[in-house]
């Protein structure tokens, strides 16, 4: 190369660095735009100024804090705050951002509860995430949307059998209080070890001493390892408990876009309506029915279609979405129930009766449904559950029909003593979610009504023999009926007589 070229190469060069170094000095020189703090009042701050600032847009506060713009009027603009409002005064600058709200996401976050900004609450090191999301992101689109067909094992009897869940499916969880609706994820979460399944459990509004127990009992089971927990307890600002469920979506859709299967807990969105209320009528927008605003709809519709299970083309990925709501004195017909009702596809409903009378966990088989259905169950359990769940609801009305002191036949007899046993079977701990295997043979048992002439004392120790029975299944059958979920008519006759060999101690017992 000759000199010339070189020289001129140097003096682009020298070009191209004075202009960066001009254009650096003259953003940091160009006018900012700065507002003031005219008023703080329960987490909501009323600032003027900052002309250019859009709808939800980052503020950033002395002392760190961080606000979001949700009132934008002519004169002043309405901030949500997003940390302690003490630490701040009337006539405090505040600064544009640029930038709507985010929350870091990655694999460094599994095992790590986090805040909804992303600082980790666990007392331990920082957090080298990989990206950073928006905490507000559209749904997907129609058409990158694929079938939901492939289940969500929850390991809960009576819900694998009677009311599926689809991966990419938003089954609804809603109770009175102390119903065990918590539960119901935490065994949910628990069951997907060794399933590939990252879970995001969100705690919104909960006491630190119930996340505090959520924490240890995940620990304990080791589910810790694929977990994500985001938390706001009830003295965080209505703000965090706002953007709580939004940015715990924003961190389970970093997996599913890399083609991973997600499972959420949002716990629970009653909570979430009233912080948001709460938000709203400080910002002096105007009531509605029960005070709620006219945009408490909007508010879970956008953030529970993030869940869907995307299309080949877009990775596979799947996030299912298990909401928590609570209800009072039963009533599923509230605004916020109903609400969600309409919006998820399909609903457990957990029954205080059915909690007091001790069958946990307390679904009301006949209030519960889930709108996908067979379509995403595995076929052994289609085949074997089929009909449970009428012959379930059948046996209900007999026993609310036989306390009247009817006379029974023989045949309805036996029908009410086959309806007891599966009630007794559906019975199931806490923290004990079960395999796919061990539903299988106790689903199988009922259908061909081997436990019915076992006394009903003996009828958990007799499920306990179901589930060592298999345990010991050859690799063969148990990738078949218990990993791929089919059952062929043989495969049926071998559980068959394997179900009736862990059984005949107790029929026996009954006859003698």
């Amino acid at each position: 190369m000759s000199k010339e070229a070189n020289l001129q190469d140097n003096v682009d060069h020298v070009f191209a660095s004075f202009r960066k170094s001009v254009n650096s000095l003259s953003a940091s020189l160009a006018p900012r735009e700065t507002g003031e703090v005219k008023s703080i009042h329960s987490g909501i701050v009323r600032i003027s100024g900052l002309p250019g600032a859009g709808y939800q847009e980052l503020l950033k506060f002395p002392s760190g804090i961080y606000g979001i713009a949700m009132d934008l009027k002519e004169d002043e603009i309405g901030v949500v705050l997003l940390g302690d409002d003490t630490l701040l005064k009337a006539g405090d600058g505040v600064q544009r951002t640029g930038r709507t709200l985010d929350v870091p996401v990655g694999e460094a976050l599994l095992g790590r509860v986090i805040n909804p900004i992303g600082r980790p609450v666990d007392g331990k090191a920082a957090i080298d995430y990989a990206d950073r999301l928006p905490v507000e992101r559209p749904a997907p689109e129609i058409m990158d949307r694929a079938p939901i067909n492939k289940p969500l094992q929850t390991g809960i009897k009576v819900v694998d059998a009677m009311i599926p869940i689809g991966r990419g499916q938003r089954e609804l969880i809603l109770g009175d209080r102390q119903t065990g609706k918590t539960a119901i994820g935490i065994d949910t979460i628990i069951n997907q070890r060794g399933k590939e399944v990252i879970c995001v459990y969100c705690a919104i509004g909960q006491r630190s001493a119930a996340v505090a127990q959520t924490l240890s009992r995940l620990e304990e089971r080791e589910a810790m390892s694929y977990t994500v927990i985001v938390v706001t307890d009830g003295d965080d600002p209505a703000g965090l408990q706002y953007i709580a469920p939004y940015a715990a979506t924003s961190v389970a859709e970093y997996f599913m876009e890399r083609g991973r299967d997600v499972l959420i807990v949002y716990d629970d969105l009653t909570k979430h309506a009233r912080a948001y209320r709460e938000m709203s009528l400080l910002l002096q927008r105007p009531p509605g029915r029960e005070a709620f605003p006219g945009d408490i709809f909007y508010l879970h519709s956008r953030l529970l279609e993030r869940s869907t299970r995307l299309s080949p083309e877009r990775g596979g990925g799947s996030l299912t979405a298990l909401p928590i709501v609570e209800t009072e004195a039963q009533n599923m017909s509230a605004y916020i129930p109903t609400n969600l009702i309409s919006i998820t596809d399909g609903q457990l409903y957990l029954s205080p009766k059915l909690f007091g009378l001790g069958i946990l966990p307390a679904v009301d088989v006949g209030r519960s449904v889930s709108r996908v259905g067979g379509k995403a169950q595995w076929e052994a359990f289609r085949k074997l559950a089929g009909a449970l769940k009428l012959t379930y609801a059948q046996f209900e009305e007999l026993e609310s029909f036989a306390r009247f002191g009817a006379r029974l036949d023989e045949d309805t007899k036996k029908r009410m003593e086959h309806g007891k046993r599966i009630r007794l079977s559906l019975i199931q701990p806490e923290l004990n979610p079960l395999p796919v295997g061990a539903q299988v043979l106790v689903l199988l048992a009922l259908r061909r009504h081997l436990m019915d002439e076992i006394p009903e004392e003996k009828m958990q120790e007799a499920q306990e023999a179901l589930y060592a029975a298999a345990e010991n299944q050859s690799p063969d059958l148990a990738s078949r009926v218990f990993e791929q979920g089919r059952l062929s008519a043989g495969d049926e006759q071998i559980l068959l007589e394997q179900a009736r060999s862990a059984l005949e101690k107790f029929t026996s017992r009954k006859k003698n």
